[in-house]
């Protein structure tokens, strides 16, 4: 088991890292070129800017009981199908039973962006999905070890 982070706007990369050093689970951050990141315990993967890089790099390295952290329902969706466990930065955790609705929902919402239409913006962050996304990936961690 490890975590991987599509980590180019990941907004809780100090706590994915908290917490995977208090279990000793190897993390792999993704990014792209036009990003810098060290953190002294992750493995960073930087790839060449492009629509989906990081993303293809992403569920390349993604097996079976691996947990990602993302924000992207296509990578969800790919990382579920391949029995990995997967949480957005907020706490949500996607799942088989939310998928697709969630992919349907951003379908909707591209399409009414299209058609010169305006979609509810999200609220700002707070420390309150700090501690959703901190229990969430806790929670995700202990599944995947009892898998293993």
């Amino acid at each position: 088991m490890k975590v991987l982070v599509d980590a180019d706007a990941c907004p809780v990369k100090n706590i994915i890292v908290e917490i995977a050093k208090e279990y000793s689970i190897k993390v792999i951050m993704l990014i792209d070129t036009s990003h810098i990141l060290d953190d002294g315990y992750s493995e960073i993967i930087t790839v060449e800017k492009g629509k989906d890089s990081v993303d293809i790099a992403l569920i390349n390295r993604v097996v079976k009981n691996d947990i990602v952290v993302t924000q992207d329902y296509g990578v969800a969706a790919m990382a579920i199908s391949k029995h990995a466990y997967t949480v957005n930065q907020n706490g949500l955790v996607y799942t088989n039973e939310n998928i697709d609705q969630l992919l349907f929902e951003r379908f909707l919402s591209q399409k009414v962006r299209r058609s010169g239409g305006r979609t509810i913006n999200s609220k700002k962050r707070s420390t309150a999905h700090d501690d959703k996304f901190e229990r969430s990936f806790r929670s995700l961690i202990m599944e995947a070890i009892k898998q293993a």
